[in-house]
């Protein structure tokens, strides 16, 4: 049976259907009230309903915070059809001006379908009898993704910097949270594992929603958008991760992780490294093995663990008091190759499935290799390896720890020639993460490779930080290499130049944008003179080479100039 009504809205005749059941339904009634305001005038009935956000309403409402150019905008009401958003309004109300980039390496915004109605019952006559949404509750985080196969780009350059996105719209980012992810399809990627569990609430895959909103309407409660210069690629004039200080991002982001996947992490703040330990406490070091160490790298660094671990056991087994006095703190250190690191095997308890369980029913309470990892990071002292992904994870080290960085070598393919300069990648991640300390394999030394004595030093050094206190937060400064520092300065002085590598915008030149210290700071491809030739066009970003080199001198960096007869170009 079906019911129709003629409702008269200003002068316009819409006849409307409801079957019984809706009109029985407690979330439905229809209003007897005397049309005595200005509200009521339109009404043909009132709704009180699960599918409508806290002011009661079904129209799109926004906030946005930040400038144009790194803005995170808050949805509500955010509509979704054919693939794509949809905004859905009533003429005459006011959405700010936004400019949403959702994708790190994207530099264009993405827009919302937009569309209007005469008054907001035609909105809501359309909502509820016509697309009938369906309704994905609470908060949603949106953003795209490339490259989730690698965790480091997965976490850093897509979760983190929607997290970020997030935290501004406290307290959201301390609640369970959906994930919609634009990613490509992956077999065995397990960082959508990791996005499921640091949301508490899910993920759903962008390419999935798609096929499933052909002709059908969804609505999200509540959905964030905006992380795309909050990226670790997206170099700042203060070469930190960005939000990393600043929004305490980098701190929530490694409590959050730890919290959802399952550990109890101390949230107490340290004032200093020393706190809680005592001179002759163990520490624990670890090598992470990086693809860029040689073979004779690995073997200087093995004989640099013998011989810290010599001197540990040697003091450990010696003495059954605190009294002696030690030379040196005392580290345990370990050589760690993270893709052996494995959860332990629960196999032998059996678990029966039913036929309604939609995932394992072990998935929340048993280990993942992530969380293994995440169990030995914890308890690192010392954290040390060379540039790549296995820098990202110092930002889940313990509060007083310390990151060594043993450097790497470019340009790729010349790394034993004497083009070859030292490369340490991501020590904006280490600026970035204020609870660190970070030190830095000496940078006019690493051309000849790692040695033992060197690592030894590093090592020890770390150790004497930690005992001794160094105070909390690290200045972000302080926690960069020489080249870092470098460019900070630079930053500071030739404003252009830093405007054409940090501002990630369309209408700025992406081999500019494409950016690394040690390239710049040592003039390779397109910070050479005269840049470089490829498929016939020529890349050169310009800056001020005079006062480069005279920083380069500043900061003590060798470099052997190619061409230095030219005359510098300003």
């Amino acid at each position: 049976m079906m019911l129709c009504f003629m409702v008269k809205i200003k002068n316009i005749n819409i006849q409307t259907s409801f079957t019984p059941n809706i009109i029985n339904s407690p979330n439905f009634t229809i209003s007897t009230k005397p049309l005595t305001n200005k509200t009521d005038k339109y009404s043909l009935y009132s709704i009180n309903s699960t599918l409508s956000s806290s002011d009661e309403t079904l129209e799109t409402k926004m906030q946005c915070i930040g400038p144009l150019y790194n803005q995170s905008c808050l949805f509500k009401n955010l509509y979704y059809v054919d693939s794509w958003f949809t905004i859905l309004l009533v003429k005459g109300s006011y959405l700010p001006e936004y400019y949403l980039r959702t994708d790190a390496f994207n530099l264009w915004p993405i827009t919302p379908n937009k569309r209007e109605f005469d008054s907001y019952i035609h909105l809501e006559i359309f909502v509820r009898n016509i697309t009938k949404p369906r309704r994905i509750p609470y908060v949603t985080l949106y953003f795209g993704q490339p490259w989730h196969h690698n965790i480091g780009h997965a976490l850093f350059d897509g979760l983190y910097a929607a997290y970020v996105a997030l935290i501004r719209f406290s307290p959201r980012h301390l609640h369970p949270f959906h994930i919609l992810a634009g990613v490509d399809d992956c077999d065995g990627c397990w960082s959508e594992d990791v996005y499921s569990r640091f949301g508490g609430l899910g993920i759903i895959k962008q390419r999935v929603l798609n096929k499933l909103t052909i002709g059908r309407w969804f609505i999200f409660d509540e959905i964030i958008m905006g992380s795309g210069t909050f990226c670790q690629r997206c170099t700042q004039p203060n070469l930190q991760l960005p939000g990393g200080v600043e929004l305490n991002a980098s701190r929530l982001f490694r409590d959050r992780m730890y919290q959802q996947h399952g550990f109890i992490h101390s949230v107490v703040r340290q004032k200093s490294s020393s706190e809680y330990r005592t001179s002759h406490d163990l520490l624990h070091a670890y090598v992470i093995d990086n693809r860029r160490f040689t073979q004779y790298d690995r073997k200087e660094i093995k004989d640099a663990i013998n011989e810290i671990n010599n001197y540990t056991n040697f003091y450990i087994n010696a003495s059954k008091s605190n009294t002696t006095k030690l030379e040196w703190p005392l580290i345990q250190i370990s050589y760690l190759y993270y893709n052996q690191v494995k959860a332990q095997n629960m196999s032998s308890i059996q678990i029966n499935a039913t036929s309604s369980d939609s995932r394992s029913p072990t998935y929340e309470l048993i280990e993942n290799d992530f969380i293994a990892q995440l169990k030995i990071l914890r308890k690192m002292d010392i954290h040390i390896t060379g540039p790549g992904t296995g820098q990202m994870y110092q930002t889940f080290l313990s509060d007083g720890s310390v990151s060594i960085n043993l450097g790497g070598l470019r340009p790729w393919g010349l790394e034993n020639t004497p083009k070859g300069y030292a490369s340490y990648l991501e020590q904006h991640m280490t600026s970035g993460t204020p609870y660190i300390k970070g030190l830095y394999y000496p940078i006019n030394e690493r051309t000849k490779g790692i040695k033992k004595d060197e690592v030894i030093k590093l090592v020890r050094q770390a150790g004497q930080l930690i005992l001794q206190g160094f105070s909390l937060p690290v200045q972000p400064r302080e926690n960069l290499a020489a080249d870092g520092q470098l460019f900070v300065e630079m930053c500071e002085k030739d404003k252009e130049f830093c405007a054409s590598v940090t501002t990630r915008s369309p209408h700025k030149r992406f081999i500019c944008l494409e950016f690394w210290v040690e390239d710049f700071v040592h003039e390779y491809n397109q910070w050479k003179e005269g840049g470089y030739i490829d498929n016939g066009h020529n890349n050169s970003c310009p800056f001020n080479r005079s006062l480069l080199r005279q920083l380069r001198e500043k900061y003590g960096i060798k470099h052997n100039l190619e061409n230095s007869s030219k005359p510098l170009q300003i």
